[in-house]
């Protein structure tokens, strides 16, 4: 019963006024370059620098000012926005003032402006800023030659966007800086007159025993016992990891772990043995190596996550800023080493690296080992523990850089003219934010995609499902489980009428993919509803892929299981409330297009942040708020879906659109039938029949009435046509096999009929 339906009248006028709304709107919301004049005033010169006085004018673009003391220059503040992207989840930039010195160090840092909805409302500010402090007194002049990694910031649970870009942002606007010349005495000079180029010498034949290995440095070893893995909890603040260890002893051996890299001739031969390296030569590319990682004890460096989901979550390769998580298909298992004298350890792994990651051997590398434990019941805790690794020179050719091959600071960058796209930075070729995020979410986005696909598979099958309620209900309530549990309160992929507001402003603003690619399961679900709303409305996305809606639809199955009475509101009063949620959506709305920070503010109507992001772990006005619905929702199913909730509003505007009616209705639903509109669960289906798609969260509740033969009208009529045919005809009239049995519309069999004419066979 698909059938295609034309566009309406209105949702055609609003597209046409959304997009000529853009179209105006869109040169009053241009970005502005160069705001470092304007934060200075918000800035103390002390702040940055100790014991700073004053500011120097701001020179240059993009524009960097001298932070002074007297008359002596301490070292600049720039505006990290004005020197690269700080856009946030919400679309605006995150406008941070950073103190850096000649030397490359930052001296200090202070967040000036940002419109994060989670920080605006929800996690303090000063938690965020406390995890970018971390960044005060390193050295990013390192970091811009590629002898150290990037800092990272905490991470702020509830916030791990927003900080990250924070930390990127930084990081990446004080590389630029350094490597543009503009910083006086940030070695620039001296490094270019000692410039070294390290080449690997392939020259060196033999072997060595495994003594010899380590003794030179060719193989590299990290050691540690459980007690000294608890000490190092219990001083980063974990008490309850600390409490958790491997074993009762702490003189037990946590892990030995090694690492060399068996691309280098002389010592893969020697840890491989000629076959194995002739067998690995022959896999490597030109240019492409490979690494041993090796570990014995009780702490496991491969985990099982590369058995789930065929990544080493427990490992990483870190060099010049970049990291490198392996893949099982980069992975062959070793059972032995074939160094004289070498261990035999319980785990030993041959990673060859991808081309894709632009790794030199010939440079510093680390291995970056995660320390998992439990810190009570499903918390984890996590350290980190780096295993640095330097080529011994004595497999190195090094010769001195001539001038030409000695990288120039880079230009200044230019203002682009208008309506052109700006010059690529020095730094503009390194791995986005954006990347890292979906890199580092791998195993959820892979958990998301195929939860998308089984509820596709729901949605195309369903007249198979709802003819069979029992594991209907079952499958129904599994995937509501699993969004509340893990979509909402483990991976925090709610979503929130802020992002709409948050889209709307992109497309007048600047629009650009990159904050929105960000949050990969964000973007996800978002991409999903949208194809959705084509196929079935705003259903699939309110019945089956809200966390809160799932919470409330939980609470309410228990406390009808625990006998509460269910408030069934008249028709009247509740057709007149429907109109509440897209009062609310217009409202806020129309807040955004003057302020999206004020209209943030009052979409706290919706208690995702404070039930599914923060966990009730929040001030108690919000939680009351939030609990207050929950127990209205067990006396009024779905009470906030059905009354308040403006983001399923914003979906049923656009979800007028969709191109098919997958609900099927019989001609008797209504008049004289009012089973379905009674037994709805959110009263979406009028007295006279029909089912209001703007109301219906597609829990398909309605289909299974539509084809038991039992509790629907027409379908029992159907039967008793069907049984009354069966008990007064005969098989052979029916043209039946003598003594075969029929089945009813349920699968009930029936015998064949005995009496005149009956086949005694």
């Amino acid at each position: 019963m698909l059938s295609h339906s034309r566009l309406p009248l209105f949702p055609r006028f609003a597209v046409f006024w959304f997009i000529l709304m853009s179209a105006f709107l869109a040169p009053a919301f241009s970005p502005q370059a160069g705001q470092l004049a304007t934060f200075l005033e918000k800035v103390q010169p002390s702040e940055l620098f100790e014991g700073a006085d004053r500011f120097g004018a701001p020179v240059g673009e993009p524009p960097i000012a001298p932070v002074m003391r007297g008359e002596e220059v301490l070292g600049y503040a720039y505006l990290n926005s004005d020197v690269t992207s700080s856009v946030g989840y919400s679309g605006k930039p995150i406008q941070i003032v950073v103190g850096i010195d000649r030397q490359g160090v930052l001296r200090g840092l202070k967040l000036v402006a940002h419109k994060e909805p989670i920080v605006l409302i929800g996690i303090p500010e000063a938690k965020v800023v406390a995890s970018l402090n971390a960044f005060i007194g390193r050295d990013m002049g390192k970091v811009a030659a590629g002898a150290e990694r990037p800092p990272q910031a905490d991470i702020v649970s509830g916030a791990t966007v927003t900080v990250l870009v924070m930390g990127d942002s930084v990081v990446r606007s004080a590389v630029q800086l350094i490597r543009s010349g503009r910083l006086a005495g940030d070695g620039t000079a001296a490094a270019a007159a000692t410039a070294e180029i390290r080449k690997l010498d392939t020259s060196k034949t033999g072997t060595a025993d495994w003594q010899t290995l380590v003794g030179d440095g060719s193989v590299r070893s990290l050691r540690l016992t459980v007690g000294e893995v608890s000490d190092a909890f219990r001083q980063a603040g974990q008490p309850a990891a600390a409490d958790h260890p491997e074993t009762r002893k702490p003189e037990d051996r946590f892990i030995d772990l090694y690492v060399a890299p068996v691309s280098v001739p002389f010592i893969g031969r020697s840890i491989l043995g000629d076959s194995g390296y002739e067998r690995l030569a022959s896999r490597l590319k030109p240019g492409q190596s490979a690494i041993v990682v090796a570990g014995d004890g009780t702490y496991s460096f491969k985990g099982s996550g590369y058995v789930r989901g065929g990544i080493f979550d427990r490992i990483e390769l870190l060099q010049n800023g970049q990291g490198l998580r392996f893949r099982d298909r980069d992975h062959v298992r070793l059972p032995v080493l074939a160094a004289a004298g070498a261990p035999r350890l319980r785990e030993i792994a041959l990673f060859v690296i991808p081309e894709q990651f632009a790794f030199d051997v010939t440079s510093p590398f680390e291995l970056q080992l995660l320390v998992q434990r439990n810190a009570g019941g499903r918390d984890k805790a996590v350290m980190p523990y780096n295993l640095g690794y330097t080529l011994p020179d004595s497999y190195v050719t090094i010769e001195k850089a001539p001038p030409a091959q000695v990288a120039p600071p880079a230009p200044t960058p230019q203002a682009a003219p208008a309506g052109e796209a700006a010059p690529l930075s020095p730094i503009a070729s390194e791995q986005p934010l954006w990347v890292k995020m979906w890199q580092m979410n791998a195993v959820s986005i892979t958990i998301t995609a195929v939860a998308l696909l089984v509820l596709t598979a729901i949605f195309f099958f369903q007249d198979w499902l709802v003819k069979r309620p029992v594991l209907f209900a079952w499958v129904r309530r599994g995937y509501l489980l699993f969004t509340l549990v893990w979509l909402g309160w483990y991976a925090n992929a709610q979503l929130s009428v802020v992002n709409v507001f948050t889209f709307f402003n992109a497309l007048i603003s600047g629009f650009s993919w990159e904050f929105f690619l960000s949050a990969p399961l964000i973007f996800i679900l978002w991409g999903a509803v949208a194809a959705s709303l084509l196929f079935w409305g705003r259903g699939p996305f309110c019945g089956w892929l809200c966390p809160f809606g799932a919470l409330q639809e939980l609470t309410n199955t228990v406390a009808k299981w625990l006998k509460v009475p269910q408030i069934t509101l008249p028709w009247g009063l509740h057709e007149r409330l429907w109109p509440i949620k897209y009062m609310i959506f217009l409202g806020l709305f129309g807040l955004s297009l003057y302020s999206v920070a004020l209209a943030e503010v009052y979409a706290e109507v919706e208690p995702f942040k404070t039930a599914i992001i923060l966990k009730f772990v929040r001030d108690w006005p919000f939680v009351v708020f939030a609990v207050a619905l929950l127990i209205a929702g067990l006396f009024i199913e779905r009470f906030y879906c059905r009354y308040l909730c403006p983001l399923g509003a914003a979906l049923a505007i656009p979800g007028r659109i969709r191109m098919f009616e997958w609900l099927k209705r019989w001609p008797e639903c209504g008049s004289p039938c009012q089973r379905c509109a009674k037994e709805c669960p959110v009263q979406s289906i009028h007295p006279e029949g029909q089912i209001n798609v703007n109301e219906c969260i597609y829990c398909m509740h309605c289909q299974e009435l539509y084809h038991d033969d039992h509790r629907c009208p027409h379908m029992i009529q159907v039967r008793l046509k069907r049984e009354k045919f069966m008990a007064l005809s005969t098989p052979s009239s029916r043209g039946e096999a003598p003594g075969k049995t029929r089945v009813t519309h349920n699968g009930e069999p029936i015998a064949p009929a005995s009496g005149a004419g009956a086949n005694p066979n």
